[in-house]
């Protein structure tokens, strides 16, 4: 395994921040790790990556005990923190050179022009990296993390502020190292987390509550099925919520709705009955597969978090 986590277990006084979780990941593989906000999922990153102590349980990277041979572990990983450290003072070049020595590397020049061009720094690569937009600033720390080629890539929220066309230039890095590496990352993008994940591990209140693939999480969630339902009418949702097999109503807008559900076709079909005995007029009834952001919500319960993340 390149990253294994058996029962992981970080205390912040008497609050368990991490509680007992355990999961691997192997070469090749592209890792999404989700979480509420105050989940733990940076603190198990700084685990990881031997920048925090476990309070029990171990985390090894490509075999070799990460609290045991912590220098060895940073070695093999590329990490780029959420709070992205950089020298604001230095050139991107003169920045990337820094770390590269750091790293011991010897054919520094080569390996710096690779980096720059596999994210995409070239067109502002000759300035200070303070004088970089937020985005541009991110594919300096994320060069600063593959610069020694490491076998690991941790990537916390490696996204933050690109603008759309960036993140989708990012996710194609991400995608393509991901042949070669084992990527874990964490995002608050779900869209991403769809886009490019082989497994997703999900974590609430410091406890694991997933780790599987997108399609079995949506096919083991009890709540695996919606309907949209737009009405030409603005509705009471206690209607909606009174329907035989509706499990859950989620209002998108006004007049749009979306029902969770056990059997789409008897809630359309009771849909339609409400229609009819209320005079009410439907525009729009579709039925599909659960999205990730609503099995998010399903195992943490956190609505707002849900929402949040599909923006």
């Amino acid at each position: 395994m390149s990253i294994e986590v058996k029962s992981l277990t970080k205390m912040y006084g008497q609050q368990k921040a991490v509680d007992d979780i355990s999961f691997s990941a192997v070469k090749g593989e592209i890792v999404g790790f989700l979480g509420p906000n105050g989940a733990g999922k940076s603190t198990t990153m700084k685990i990881i990556t031997g920048y925090l102590l476990a309070d029990a349980g171990a985390a090894t990277v490509c075999g070799i005990d990460v609290k045991a041979r912590p220098l060895e572990t940073k070695k093999k990983i590329g990490y780029l923190p959420e709070a992205n450290p950089l020298y604001y003072d230095m050139y991107v070049r003169e920045y990337l050179d820094f770390i590269a020595g750091i790293h011991e590397i010897k054919d520094k020049k080569k390996k710096i022009e690779e980096v720059i061009a596999v994210v995409g720094l070239t067109p502002e690569s000759r300035k200070k990296t303070g004088q970089l937009s937020k985005g541009y600033k991110q594919r300096v720390g994320l060069a600063a993390a593959l610069i020694h080629d490491p076998e690991v890539l941790i990537l916390d929220e490696p996204t933050t502020g690109l603008d759309p066309n960036q993140i989708i230039e990012i996710r194609e890095v991400i995608k393509k190292l991901g042949q070669n590496k084992t990527i874990l990352f964490s995002t608050h993008i779900l869209q991403e987390v769809e886009a490019i994940c082989d497994r997703v591990v999900i974590i609430n209140k410091g406890k694991l509550v997933a780790n599987d693939t997108l399609s079995a999480l949506r096919s083991q969630s009890e709540k695996s099925q919606t309907v949209k339902v737009v009405f030409k009418e603005i509705i009471d949702a206690s209607l909606l919520e009174a329907l035989p097999g509706v499990q859950a109503v989620t209002k998108i807008n006004d007049t749009e709705w979306e029902l969770t559900c056990t059997q789409t076709d008897d809630v359309k079909r009771s849909l339609l009955e409400l229609s009819l005995q209320r005079n009410f007029n439907i525009g729009s009834l579709q039925s599909g597969e659960q999205r990730l952001e609503e099995v998010f919500r399903n195992l943490t319960g956190d609505v707002n978090q849900a929402n949040a993340l599909k923006e």
